[in-house]
């Protein structure tokens, strides 16, 4: 993965989550189907940040360059929404957080995502999927529901290019 993409490509997408927590790994599963796309547009960067996306959205709110758009790929638990369900969030609808209330499975860094949006000017989609089961011990493997609309979630993605 080269990792500079980030500072140079029009389009960068974060791949967020555990893959060794069930759905919680949607996102890097994400980069891994559109890795294997030839059609991926070379000013596309496909980033895989497992759990460590934080530090590069920090690095990302510091640099000279910046891309036009930041696509941030996710699984959520919200208790209104149906196992599957692909949806996005609005960061300005987000409640900022505090860095000790973050845990393995909250989404991430509520606080530096709104930096970004309000001090770049980068157009910035996050597109989530409601998790259908995210363990408590780790388990390999999306479930049965989030893998069978993975299709219709990298349909999503690519159209945000």
């Amino acid at each position: 993965m080269d990792w500079s993409k980030m500072f140079n490509s029009r389009v960068v997408v974060f791949g967020c989550g555990n893959v060794l927590y069930a759905d919680d790994g949607v996102g890097p599963v994400v980069i891994a189907e559109l890795e294997k796309d030839p059609e991926i547009p070379k000013d596309v960067a496909l980033l895989d940040v497992g759990t460590s996306i934080r530090g590069l959205l920090f690095d990302l709110v510091l640099s000279d360059t910046l891309p036009e758009r930041v696509v941030v790929v996710d699984a959520v638990t919200q208790s209104d929404r149906e196992p599957g369900e692909i949806f996005e969030i609005d960061v300005d609808q987000m409640d900022p957080k505090k860095i000790p209330d973050f845990t393995l499975h909250q989404f991430p860094t509520t606080n530096l995502l709104k930096e970004l949006k309000i001090n770049t000017g980068i157009d910035l989609k996050i597109v989530v999927v409601q998790a259908a089961y995210i363990p408590e011990a780790m388990e390999e493997g999306l479930s049965p529901t989030v893998q069978n609309v993975l299709p219709d979630l990298v349909a999503k993605i690519k159209s945000l290019f």
